[in-house]
């Protein structure tokens, strides 16, 4: 059965791009009728998006680190949104929801509960001080947007710094401090007072001709912090998710200074790097500098539940006459409940000290890829989050797209699926509970994958020429 796409040219955003020839391509060879048909009808129910619907196939069961198709096929999924730090499905998960929906399904935002209170002690044990206070929101995005506004009460001011191509979620607040192109197009005007720096490249310059290090950036920062004095808030992602960026310990030092004798909010959005994704319950960790607040979500509801939240320091319990949040799923019982134990499960099964072991074998892997692919310009590993950057040139850096699209899609085909960003980027975000045997062999997966598709590219070049 034949699809055609209206969409031409569509430029490379954050992902695959949902509308894409190669995306027809491989549902035309590979989806069922019956997966089409659901397809269909998803289609004419919601309304398009990039990124989003149409949507690429139809999941009918989850577990572990598998999705499962409609047809039956399993995938490993090195995507997950980021939630899925305990696999899918996992029992201790599912029974402590099962219990708790049965006990109280929901609990009205005037009233409080055991689990919503331990969940919050919980997280206060295992943050480092200051962090001493907690405010949950239904999803991130709100969970930024407390912060923000935080930012504004505690400190009397209403700009903030961020960087380009920093995702904060999608709400207009988000996008305002969010540096994403394709997320903030025809969207206008946002927030005012939202001042943006060029964002951390560790390995591609900015700009033809010249580079931008961190130090010259944390220098930038300064100036800007010196120039303009009613900068409230910076927020940033401690290492950016997308496309694994890491900043230098020099770097954070920096900033955590100038925050402090600026009177400026630091706030580190830890959404998709916290619990483990690193091999640290923050990733702001690995640099022994705690912000004055951190934004979580995503693998917070165990995979399970939309659960997200703000920490803060105990200064800043300053909004008693002002609602920040006051969310109807606010101190959700059954989102508390899949997130205690998504926590107990971490700790349970030691999956921190595992992530470490696994993150060791997994750039071993990948590094030895790289020396036998030139098309493989940089590989940037933290805990069990992985960037992959394809290039046509290592001297030049000029970016592999047609490549890295083609190379995911030769992979869905064969059982593995993850994230396509910056055009370029094949991020790899497994599950923290995947066996060091699942991991060689989705590692597998994607060298049959790189090779098939340099050969196809080789044969074509010797086939034009």
């Amino acid at each position: 059965m034949k699809r055609t796409s209206s969409m031409h040219n569509v430029p490379r955003g954050e992902g695959d791009i949902n509308l894409s020839s190669l995306r027809t391509s491989w549902q035309e060879d590979t989806l069922s009728e019956d997966s089409y048909d659901l397809l269909r009808r998803d289609e004419e129910a919601f309304l398009h998006q990039s990124l989003s619907t149409p949507c690429l196939n139809v999941i009918e069961r989850a577990e572990g680190p598998f999705l499962i198709d409609q047809d039956g096929r399993r995938t490993y999924d090195f995507h997950g949104n980021a939630v899925h730090q305990v696999g899918y499905g996992h029992p201790e998960v599912v029974k402590a929801v099962q219990e708790q929906l049965v006990q109280l399904p929901f609990s009205p935002r005037r009233y409080t509960n055991e689990q919503a209170v331990t969940l919050a002690e919980r997280l206060l044990e295992i943050a480092p001080t200051p962090l001493s206070k907690v405010l949950f929101a239904p999803g991130a995005t709100s969970a930024v947007g407390m912060a923000l506004k935080l930012a504004r009460i505690a400190t009397g001011r209403h700009k903030t710094m961020s960087m380009w191509e920093s995702f904060h979620g999608a709400s207009l607040d988000a996008l305002s401090v969010g540096g994403e192109a394709h997320f903030r197009r025809q969207i206008g005007p946002l927030l005012p007072g939202a001042i943006h720096i060029p964002p951390l490249s560790t390995y591609r310059p900015l700009w033809e001709g010249a580079s931008l290090d961190d130090r010259q950036l944390a220098a930038y920062i300064e100036y800007t912090m010196e120039q303009d004095g009613e900068i409230g808030a910076f927020i940033m992602e401690p290492i950016r998710n997308t496309d694994v960026q890491l900043p230098s310990q020099a770097f954070m030092n920096k900033l955590r200074e100038l925050c402090t004798k600026h009177g400026v909010q630091l706030i580190f959005d830890e959404t998709a790097t916290a619990f483990g994704r690193t091999g640290k319950w923050f990733a702001f960790q690995h640099y022994d500098v705690v912000p004055d607040m951190v934004i979580i979500g995503k693998g917070l509801g165990g995979g399970v539940f939309p659960m997200a939240g703000l920490l803060a320091a105990d200064n800043l319990n300053v909004a008693t006459d002002t609602s920040i949040g006051h969310y109807t799923h606010e101190k959700s019982p059954v989102g508390a409940a899949a997130s205690l134990a998504m926590i107990h499960v971490i700790q349970q099964e030691q999956l921190l000290e595992k992530t470490a072991t696994l993150s060791q074998l997994m750039r071993e892997q990948l590094e030895s890829l790289a020396s036998r692919y030139e098309q493989i310009g940089d590989c940037r590993i933290i805990g069990l989050l992985c960037g992959v950057e394809l290039v046509t040139d290592r001297n030049t850096k000029e970016k592999a797209t047609n490549l890295a699209e083609r190379v995911l899609y030769n992979c869905l085909s064969r059982g593995l699926s993850f994230k396509l960003s910056k055009g370029n980027v094949l991020q790899l975000c497994p599950p923290l509970t995947i066996t060091k045997e699942q991991l060689l062999e989705a590692l597998n997966l994607l060298e049959l994958a790189l090779q098939d598709e340099i050969e196809k590219e080789t044969d074509s070049d010797a086939s034009y020429t």
